[in-house]
């Protein structure tokens, strides 16, 4: 028999095999690659929505051939050309511009911190080594596939990557469990790599569906404490071309059995799912296995087994609940008192650091004896830095634990480490009436100075338009409302030799802080680095420093200094609420005083305008005199049962007005873009456009299902906008895909909307703009209801849609208005390619403020 010769790419490297090896090849069960082209290619995704991808921009503009070595992309205006060179896997399986390049890739880029201990001991700067700076950069990698079929990828390393022309989401930090299901088709199968230092492997697995336990969010079984109703969570691959519906999911534990409905799963995603455990049968601590199944129409699909800790209620724990944010399956840890919680201890969150899990943050500490530590996840390790959903994640435990801990509620301590302390900075001067004291140990106060992976903020924009998007981000800038300290107590500790987090940031909030502040402490820990030993957060001298420190209660703060960037983040300080602003995002400030016995509130406003005081701790009967901004006074009577009342500034005068009604904005619901991503989210995407922009909308679903996923543990629904009805979603906010040429639930939402976008047009309010490669986002109130948004991502055209598929909105601290739309040249221009941005008014009309 003539066995014929078959030549096949591999990599970047065409070989001859025979038909017989060729069937081996094929039949194997993983693909590791080890050969590709790289090219460096200026790209920048950073804490901004302006992104800029000169390859992607390429590749939309249908300028990329096959690569091949010694080969240039397109026609670029670069100083050097975009030149494909080969590169090769080394022995641990990652791509390298040269040998040893990037150190040990094995494990996840986590900085030191609790069980990670930083074993550098001096100060001394070490020289840095003499190698070249490696920037932006895209590997090119290949499969050829005898037969279209399913599989799964697994790149470690990577921002993203393009397969076959769909962009997925990437494993930037190296943690191994993110697997992309997809379709390979018959022939060669491309991937564009963002990303250098990276290992790609394909796997096909035997099972079309099946549970995958890499990532784990599991409750601890905790004795004498409810454990029939505990909830894990589990992820569910779909490698195949079905949209999986009617799926349960069953956990039996000794004996025990429990079983829940599975959301519908799109074809070829994954999706992290709660799986109920009743553990009631366990009355052992120790390691104890649960048997889970997954079903369909009573056939199993696949069974694992996870393994669960049974431990006694004295030792650190931790406690799985259901998020508001999305529905999904979160956990916090706890370490209880010394003795066991008792109501009317103290509480003490602390907020862990880049790559530190909540359980590990709790065990750092010894227990108190006057007091429960309990530690949020940030969504995950990494998270958000502690701002946008990892700001909500704390707050959702905060609220969890006073309500199953019961403690004194004037006794509350909030603490972190590196990220950690740079979430203490954020959530104590965005939420100063919730602690008595904060300690941040090794934090840096803000993303405009100390960046992490996403890179930094930056202070300046390089046009007018890129600085409203930045003026979306001020509430992170911390130092610029840090007089919201002043109430607190405020520890700060760090150690003089972190290399990681310099003492330069601590040094940095002393200064600030000794301006004003009348009661803080500062400790520079002689020769620490970033993580010394379980001393730089569990630290006795700021134990001590919490147990001096009372919060007050309500009725016993007369003086008010606040100021805020963003209602709809933070608007209130114990008796007085910015409700509503000037200028959207810019900050605003209330400086008042009371006095409960002449019936007098006196004070200044800056970008206020309009305020609600609760007026509950004046006598009903009253007599009320309020005087702001040397203006004329406000004079009313206090009736009986009346809890607050409302000014607005009109014509250089505050004015009592009736309570505004909630179809305006305020902090229930205050605009921007970001904010649409809360509230059980639901992704609707179009099916009535052609058919490159139908499969551009289901993939934008997918990339940021992936995304979601990746960096907030996180999963939504996902529908069609031809199965979408209102009714079925009154209490959630919707993200919907398209425009109203190609998804049919527009008219149903934005009929009302002063921004419309159509195929090849763009209405924003009496703007109109023409063009097919236009793209945005904004957000709108959903008829009908006074607290949901509808989220919109949208384009004029394929190629408008395709510049707003980068989620830059998923970067932590990343600032969006309400809306924002630009062209396809933003990705080689950056802001230049910005047409506009801004703001609704208060009453959700265009602004140009």
């Amino acid at each position: 028999m003539l066995i014929r010769p078959l030549l096949l790419r591999i990599g970047c490297s065409v070989i001859t095999v025979s038909l017989a090896f060729a069937a081996a090849l094929y039949a194997q069960t993983t693909h590791r690659f080890t050969e590709g082209l790289s090219v460096q290619a200026p790209a920048n995704y950073g804490r901004e929505a302006v992104y800029t991808d000169v390859l992607l921009w390429h590749y939309y503009q249908g300028n990329i051939s096959t690569p091949k070595p010694g080969q240039s992309i397109g026609e670029s205006d670069t100083e050097e050309p975009l030149v494909w060179t080969s590169v090769a896997a080394d022995t641990s399986g990652f791509f390298r511009p040269q040998p040893g390049a990037g150190g040990n890739l094995n494990s996840p880029n986590d900085p030191a911190g609790p069980g990670r201990i930083d074993r550098r001991t001096t100060s001394a700067r070490q020289p840095a080594p003499q190698r070249r700076r490696w920037g932006p950069a895209y590997l090119y990698l290949t499969y050829p596939s005898a037969k279209a079929q399913s599989a799964v990828l697994n790149i470690r390393g990577n921002s993203a990557v393009l397969i076959n022309g769909e962009l997925h989401a990437g494993d930037p930090y190296r943690m191994g469990w993110m697997h992309i299901p997809l379709q390979l088709k018959k022939g060669l199968n491309e991937f564009y790599v963002r990303g250098l230092f990276v290992a790609a492997t394909l796997d096909f697995p035997a099972k079309p569906t099946y549970l995958n336990t890499d990532d784990l969010t599991l409750p601890d079984i905790v004795q004498g404490k409810d454990k029939s109703s505990l909830l894990a969570g589990v992820v569910i691959v779909n490698a195949s071309s079905k949209n999986l519906v009617g799926l349960t999911i069953g956990s039996a534990t000794q004996g025990q059995k429990a079983e829940a409905d599975v959301p519908a799963i799109p074809p070829y995603s994954t999706r992290k799912i709660a799986v109920p455990i009743n553990a009631s049968m366990v009355t052992e601590t120790g390691d104890v296995q649960s048997q889970i199944t997954l079903s369909q129409k009573g056939k199993a699909l696949d069974q694992r087994e996870l393994s669960l800790r049974s431990v006694e209620p004295t030792v650190p724990y931790r406690v799985t609940f259901v998020s508001e944010i999305d529905g999904t399956i979160q956990y916090y840890a706890v370490n209880p008192a010394t003795g066991g919680e008792k109501p009317g201890d103290a509480l003490f969150l602390s907020v862990h650091g880049a790559g530190v899990e909540a359980i590990g943050q709790a065990q750092a500490y010894q227990s108190k004896d006057w007091g429960t530590l309990v530690a949020p996840t940030n969504r995950r390790p990494r998270g958000f830095n502690w701002e946008d959903w990892g700001r909500l994640d704390a707050l959702e435990v905060l609220a969890l634990a006073k309500e199953a801990l019961k403690p004194d509620t004037q006794r509350i301590y909030l603490t972190g480490h590196s990220m950690g302390g740079h979430g203490t900075w954020f959530l104590g001067a965005t939420y100063p009436d919730k602690w008595a004291a904060i300690a941040p140990c090794a934090g840096y106060p803000t993303l405009m100075g100390y960046g992490s992976a996403d890179g930094l903020i930056p202070k300046q924009g390089r046009n007018a338009l890129e600085n409203l998007l930045l003026r979306s981000s001020n509430q992170s800038n911390v130092p610029a409302y840090a007089t919201n300290y002043k109430p607190l107590g405020v520890y700060v500790l760090h150690g003089d030799a972190d290399r990681t987090v310099p003492v330069s940031y601590a040094r940095q909030m002393r200064d600030t802080l000794g301006r004003f502040h009348p009661n803080f402490s500062y400790y520079e820990y002689p020769g620490g680095s970033h993580w010394y030993s379980n001393e730089s957060v569990d630290w006795k001298p700021l134990f001590d420093y919490f147990s001096w420190h009372k919060r007050k209660v309500d009725t016993a703060v007369h003086h008010i200094d606040f100021i805020t960037s963003n209602p709809g983040i933070s608007a209130s300080y114990y008796w007085a609420t910015i409700y509503q602003q000037q200028t959207p995002l810019e900050y605003a400030r209330i400086i008042l005083d009371r006095n409960l016995q002449t019936g007098e509130i006196t004070g200044t406003t800056k970008n206020a305008d309009l305020l609600q005081l609760d007026v509950s701790a004046f006598a009903a009967g009253q007599s009320l005199t309020i005087r702001l901004d040397s203006l004329s006074p406000v004079q009313l009577v206090r009736s009986s049962g009346e809890t607050s009342l409302f000014l607005k500034k009109s014509d250089n005068s505050w004015q009592r007005i009736d309570q505004p009604g909630l179809d305006e904005k305020g902090p229930h619901r205050n605009g921007t873009f970001k904010e649409a991503f809360n509230h059980r989210m639901v992704y609707v995407y179009g099916t009535k456009g052609n058919a490159l922009e139908n499969q551009w909308a289901l993939e934008k679903v997918r990339y940021d299902a992936e995304s979601w996923y990746y960096r907030g543990n996180g999963a939504f629904d996902i529908i069609p906008d031809h199965a979408f009805k209102p009714e079925d979603y009154a209490d959630r906010n919707i993200i919907l895909i398209g425009n109203a040429n190609t998804n049919s639930v527009w008219n149903t939402l934005l009929a009302d909307c002063p921004i419309q976008v159509s195929s090849g047009n763009l209405i924003i309010g009496k703007q109109h703009v023409s063009g097919s490669d236009l793209g945005g986002y904004f957000t709108w109130k959903i008829p009908g209801s006074n607290t949901r948004t509808v989220g919109v991502i949208t384009g004029t055209g394929l190629k408008g849609m395709q510049a707003a598929t980068a989620n830059q909105y998923f970067a932590g601290a990343s600032g969006f208005p309400d809306y924002l739309f630009f062209s396809i040249d933003m990705l080689t221009k950056g802001p230049e390619g910005i047409l506009d941005a801004g703001f609704y008014d208060n009453n959700w009309q265009i602004s140009k403020n």
